[in-house]
């Protein structure tokens, strides 16, 4: 019998009503059979960690993202799967972060939460749960059949690092605009096999640091140099995530294409990814972009933007140099980009 191991980080999946204050509170993940009996029928042993303060997810950071990867490297020889009960408003970011920061993962990662809690008369929660609990526990022929990160919401399962939150109201909260489903859960659970992620057979890799000395730059009509050069001029910055027009595409002011070709001279990876939520940024495919091309931005193709943050603080974190991590972003490391 398999052995799934249930990570509860915090979120509204794990909330409850007080009955007094009428206020959402986390309950004591021991009790979860009481809210969930439906798990006494699935074919394994599920055990539970709970974070000692469960946090909302707005809060989660690296420091948590590590504090998850180290559980999962603790108790990964014990258990043949695992599920991370984390809030959706960053689910994302934290599913792009744990398929770098868990280099050969060979077992099922599966993160899901809920729009309303657990407790809620029309919850998403107990469907998200149960189908994220039977992802993990899936094999064929004893090989886990979906052996990467991954999000489950609302009758999908998505690559985590190709993840993105589209609705605070709806069930249906996320999407993976540039990548297919791993698998669908209908009457029976369908995995597309071809999209999924092979196991390699290595033994599993804890990559402990991240660097945060990062920084956003969104293109807007009418920015202005003072907003350009005071992100640029971040204390000890090393990477900026440029979130671009269309395929690549900004202004072509000759003071803002200096200010980004000063930044990399100093040493400063500059990453261009789209404002779109769909496509890909294609560098030299308008002029807009072409400058780009000539000073040394790198293509970010079409990763997520929580792919990007992610991937540039793993990078960063590593003792590659800085020609290697330019390199590295614009290869496929754990299938966080389209070459």
């Amino acid at each position: 019998m398999n052995s799934i191991l249930i990570i509860y980080t915090g979120g509204t999946i794990g909330m409850i009503q007080d009955e007094k204050t009428g206020s959402l509170k986390s309950f004591d993940f021991d009790s979860l059979l009481k809210e969930v009996p439906e798990l006494k029928k699935i074919n394994a042993t599920i055990d539970s960690i709970s974070f000692e303060n469960p946090i909302d997810s707005s809060d989660m950071g690296p420091e948590n993202w590590l504090e998850i990867a180290q559980i999962i490297f603790d108790n990964y020889n014990q258990h043949d799967g695992f599920v991370v009960l984390h809030g959706s408003d960053t689910m994302s970011y934290t599913a792009s972060a744990l398929s770098f920061i868990l280099e050969n993962l060979n077992k099922p990662v599966i993160l899901t939460g809920s729009q309303l809690p657990i407790g809620s008369i029309r919850t998403d929660a107990k469907e998200n749960l149960l189908t994220a609990i039977e992802i993990a526990n899936t094999k064929i022929n004893n090989i886990p059949t979906v052996p990467e990160v991954a999000v489950y919401f609302e009758y999908s399962l998505y690559r985590g690092n190709r993840s993105i939150k589209v609705s605070a109201e709806e069930f249906e909260a996320f999407k993976s605009p540039n990548y297919p489903l791993l698998a669908e859960a209908g009457v029976n659970l369908k995995f597309n096999k071809s999209v999924i992620h092979q196991t390699n057979g290595k033994d599993l890799f804890l990559n402990k640091k991240l660097d945060n000395h990062i920084a956003t730059l969104k293109m807007f009509p009418g920015i202005t140099q003072q907003q350009v050069n005071a992100t640029l001029s971040i204390p000890n910055l090393r990477a900026v995530v440029l979130e671009t027009f269309g395929a690549g595409n900004a202004t072509t002011e000759s003071w803002f294409i200096n200010l980004i070709d000063e930044a990399i001279q100093k040493g400063i990876i500059v990453l261009n990814i789209s404002q779109c939520i769909g496509g890909s940024v294609d560098l030299g495919k308008y002029a807009t972009s072409s400058d780009f091309l000539r000073i040394g931005v790198i293509n970010g193709k079409d990763m997520t933007f929580e792919a990007a943050v992610t991937k540039l603080m793993y990078l960063l974190g590593t003792n590659y140099s800085i020609s290697q991590i330019k390199e590295l972003l614009q290869q496929s490391l754990r299938g966080e980009i389209t070459l």
